[in-house]
């Protein structure tokens, strides 16, 4: 189960591995409702019941509310594995979420080497591409193949999402074109997400998970400022659930109970108030190498 800070999913495996059922719900900030309706629907469509599962795993922005949990992962180590087992040799995991960004490489087992994370600002996450549709009045899901017919080249000052729009809208106002704009918003969140990756190196392949995942133009842009190929999952929203349900999995197999990734994850990875600032946003990512108590493997 995974409690993001905009959606919740929730994955049942089986002992292979194999996803039997998966639920994804968008109901508002770290809502505990829409992760027991995701949970609901998972376990409807699988045909089970909470009884008839082997073990629980909780990880997002919302672990620590996730009802029915045994314990939580963070998120890095719940989308190192689960991406690892979604794309065997993966080198590098970029996840956009709703709220944050995560660069993770993982070493030939699929174990967490280092990680970087912007978790204290918008931009470069979901949020800023939700600012830029209620901008140009576009529908979100329009939103990245219009920015693939842009052409030319604007000039984006700020990477605040908080004062996002009124550039947009000053752009607006000098009649260019709303497809430049969105070519231009998307080419400056991948550049912000390129100096994200800078600091955990560069390493191929590359795998972008997260709701943005699925939007054409975060996917093409990514690329260009890599200048590498970029591989997503086929469900690229449920990563971080698939690898938490693989935890779970993998401690059932040595009939223990599972055990949380790092004795006080939270203090490792708090999440700080929400705060605002503008220009660079300097300061807004944390990094580090995390060395976890269960091994991380690819594969199913």
């Amino acid at each position: 189960m995974d409690l993001g800070s905009t959606t919740a999913k929730a994955v049942v495996i089986d002992e292979s591995g194999t996803i039997l059922a998966a639920s994804t719900v968008a109901m508002g900030a770290v809502s505990r409702a829409g992760m027991r309706r995701a949970v609901d629907e998972a376990l409807s469509a699988a045909g089970l019941s909470a009884a008839d599962l082997a073990g629980t795993v909780s990880t997002g922005y919302g672990r620590r509310l996730v009802p029915g949990a045994q314990r939580s992962f963070t998120e890095i180590t719940c989308h190192a594995r689960g991406t690892s087992a979604m794309v065997p040799g993966c080198r590098l995991v970029i996840d956009i979420g709703g709220q944050d960004s995560k660069a993770i490489t993982v070493d030939d087992h699929g174990m967490v080497q280092e990680f970087a994370m912007n978790d204290r600002c918008a931009s470069g996450t979901g949020r800023f591409y939700e600012v830029l549709a209620q901008a140009i009045e576009v529908p979100l899901e329009e939103v990245g193949e219009l920015a693939l017919q842009g052409s030319n080249d604007l000039e984006i000052s700020t990477m605040c999402a908080t004062f996002a729009e009124t550039e947009i809208v000053s752009l607006l106002a000098r009649d260019a074109p709303i497809a430049d704009i969105a070519a231009s918003v998307h080419r400056a969140i991948a550049s912000r997400t390129l100096a994200l990756v800078a600091q955990v190196g560069r390493h191929t392949p590359v795998v972008l998970t997260g709701g943005v995942a699925r939007n054409p133009a975060a996917v093409e842009f990514l690329a260009r400022a890599l200048d590498t190929g970029v591989l997503v999952p086929e469900h690229p929203q449920i990563t971080g659930a698939y690898g938490a349900a693989l935890l779970a999995r993998d401690a059932g197999r040595r009939g223990r109970q599972v055990m949380d990734d790092v004795a006080g994850a939270d203090d490792l990875f708090p999440r700080p108030p929400e705060t605002h600032s503008c220009g660079s946003c300097d300061g807004t990512s944390s990094t580090g190498a995390v060395a976890l108590g269960l091994p991380v493997r690819l594969g199913g």
